[in-house]
């Protein structure tokens, strides 16, 4: 179930207050505003804001990112970090902000390394989908373009979704983050931020494609990470990519025969703007780009690109928020 809020503290004391004006608000939401809400499920209860965007008409069909935020963050911060609210009014799509609750998480990380959490059904990521449910309950989202990307912690968690809900998500974003079950357990994730996975990306890329029920179905993913990144390793954003493009190969045709290659059909370097270099990694099977990596030479820990008034920013990096909708609306499933 799903209890929606715009009235903040007196909805926090009322619950049936909270429900009422959840209605309203979902019918009635003004456009380029915030609505508010909790989503409580099999998996847990937790809130979360969803940004309507500028010019949205009840009944318009639109695309929805779901926006996961990395450890130390909550939604308004990731927003105003990516700066992806002002993307979405200028593109027209809603966005969709879970929030991680302190009582789960006392750092507000996602419990991606824990395996209750690495399955379809598993609890933070059903609870992530049921939202999405609301959200379509709610909105006419255009389900054949609904997406997924986060930083950090929330990347790691998209990999998850990704892989296990790949019925559900068109394609995502991994900033920052890791493969599909890079670890199962907390120290485990430590090793693998510190050192990358002990784990074969080939293994986890079946792994991956088991998750959603071996489907033939294939899975956009743009990896971005930077090479002086001291919280997760670099060499993680590469397993990323080798374990997508090894999921893609079994969701091609079911078979492991590298129909998708694994070796990059293009690659470049620019620089940006603030002066970062960076190199492109196209990987196109059948005219579709299906991977593309961003190696970011000297970020850290960051968002490329982002608003230097917040933490984990690295603003002279290119814009990571247009680089991930320019991947996303090439793909429709």
């Amino acid at each position: 179930m799903s209890v929606t809020r715009n009235v903040g503290a007196l909805c926090r004391a009322v619950v049936g207050l909270c429900a009422l004006f959840g209605v309203l608000g979902a019918s009635q939401a003004q456009a380029g505003s915030w609505v508010h809400g909790i989503y409580s499920g099999n998996g847990g209860t937790r809130s979360y804001q969803l940004w309507v965007p500028t010019g949205y008409q009840p009944g318009e069909r639109l695309p929805l990112v779901v926006g996961l935020h990395g450890c130390l963050q909550n939604p308004d911060q990731f927003a105003g970090l990516a700066r992806l609210n002002e993307k979405a009014d200028q593109e027209k799509f809603l966005v969709l902000y879970p929030n991680q609750a302190m009582l789960a998480n006392g750092t507000q990380c996602w419990n991606f390394m824990f395996s209750i959490n690495q399955e379809r059904g598993g609890l933070e990521p059903s609870v992530i989908v049921g939202m999405v449910d609301w959200v379509k309950g709610h909105y006419t989202v255009d389900e054949r373009r609904v997406y997924v990307g986060g930083v950090s912690a929330g990347a790691v968690m998209s990999t998850i979704l990704l892989a296990c809900y790949s019925d559900v998500f068109t394609a995502g974003m991994v900033g920052a983050g890791a493969m599909y079950k890079a670890a199962t357990t907390a120290s485990g994730s430590l090793f693998a931020m510190k050192f990358g996975s002990i784990y074969s990306p080939d293994d986890r890329g079946y792994d991956a494609w088991a998750c959603s029920g071996k489907p033939r179905r294939k899975v956009p993913v743009l990896v971005v990470h930077g090479t002086a990144d001291d919280v997760v390793n670099p060499i993680n954003g590469t397993q990323t990519v080798r374990q997508f493009l090894q999921t893609n190969d079994y969701g091609d045709d079911g078979a492991n025969n590298n129909s998708v290659s694994n070796s990059p059909t293009q690659t470049y370097s620019a620089t940006s703007p603030g002066g970062r270099k960076y190199t492109v990694r196209n990987y196109v099977t059948g005219g579709v780009l299906l991977v593309q990596q961003y190696e970011i030479e000297g970020m850290g820990h960051a968002w490329p690109g982002g608003n230097s008034a917040y933490p984990f920013a690295d603003p002279a990096g290119p814009d990571g928020t247009t680089i991930m909708w320019d991947f996303f609306k090439q793909h429709s499933r």
